[in-house]
């Protein structure tokens, strides 16, 4: 495995980081794929085997089961300062003025839920799931700072926002002293190239890691266009964002790049968001033994010029998605 600082912290990190909304209880929330303790077990192994110590979960993901879950994980299979834990806030968790969104009150409830569920004093890295348009920025990024002073969070990190709302927060920050964000967890793949037009020349700019999140697409580009979808896919409504009749010559690259290679295609898709100089670890959430595998695998494929151009050759612009 190869590590990297997060952006410009000091903040050391695995260059795959495992996705964790991948575990939770079935019958929890949305996700009815999710991965409880048993069978969770094995991939959480295997990550700490591949060296993949960059932990990425929410307070939503489950309804607070994938913490739950991980928590366990981290005090049964690691030692906790070896583990960059990172998780999240904004999504609803309840009714009620504290249950989402930025406001000071919410960022000081859920904090100390999330750390409730993961068992743990702090996290390594506090994202903002998303931009709250209904509270005054000064205000979260002051309760943010307030989180990392208190030793609740070492460094703070911001989700799939448009770049200037990122700007403005980021802005905001420095204007009150306050804790400034060391990554941008953005969506990033050879389907959705749309942050490469403003966010990652802003996140260049102002020293600040990505930390991509559905690299392969949910999937589509780990597989043929015309084989049958995985239950993941199949029970994931975002799954359909990727399904449009522009992708299919972008998913056919992919293949012949991977069949002339002889490695799969998700090592190719990966690679290739790999080689960005911005992204410092792209998310992968595995449901077996082999995602793992592959996305470490990644690493050590380079891509030729050649290779890069006719993965990129049919791409057309399209709307973000996501925020």
């Amino acid at each position: 495995m190869l590590y990297t600082r997060l952006g410009s912290s000091g903040l050391k990190v695995s260059r795959i980081a495992l996705g964790c909304m991948s575990f939770g209880e079935p019958d929890r929330g949305s996700n009815q794929w999710a991965l409880a303790d048993d069978d969770a077990e094995p991939v959480f192994r295997q990550a700490l085997e591949l060296g993949i110590t960059f932990w990425d979960t929410a307070n939503v993901y489950g309804d607070g089961s994938s913490e739950e879950i991980v928590g366990r994980a981290v005090r049964k299979y690691a030692d906790r300062d070896s583990i960059v834990l990172a998780s999240k806030v904004f999504f609803p968790m309840h009714d009620g003025p504290g249950g989402s969104g930025l406001s000071r009150k919410a960022i000081m409830e859920q904090i100390d839920a999330s750390l409730t569920r993961l068992g743990t004093d702090y996290v390594d890295l506090y994202q903002i799931h998303r931009f709250d348009p209904e509270t005054p920025v000064e205000e979260t990024m002051a309760a943010l700072h307030d989180v990392v002073q208190a030793g609740k969070a070492r460094y703070l990190g911001a989700s799939s926002m448009w770049a200037w709302q990122f700007a403005k927060l980021q802005h905001t920050a420095g204007l009150g002293g306050w804790t400034r964000f060391v990554s941008m967890q953005n969506q990033y793949s050879l389907l959705q190239r749309e942050e490469e037009r403003e966010m990652f020349g802003l996140l260049a700019d102002q020293g600040v890691g990505s930390v991509p999140w559905s690299p392969l697409a949910k999937g589509r580009l780990a597989r043929p266009w015309d084989e049958q979808t995985t239950r993941r896919a199949g029970a994931d409504p975002l799954h359909a964002r990727y399904e449009g009749a522009e992708n299919r010559p972008i998913v056919d690259a992919v293949r012949r790049v991977a069949e002339a290679r002889g490695v799969p295609m998700a090592q190719v898709a990966l690679a290739w968001v790999l080689r960005n100089p911005v992204v410092d670890a792209p998310i992968v959430g595995p449901t077996r033994p082999h995602h793992l595998a592959d996305a470490a695998a990644a690493l050590d494929l380079d891509l030729t010029a050649d290779e890069i151009a006719a993965l990129e050759e049919h791409y057309t612009p399209r709307l973000p998605s996501g925020y």
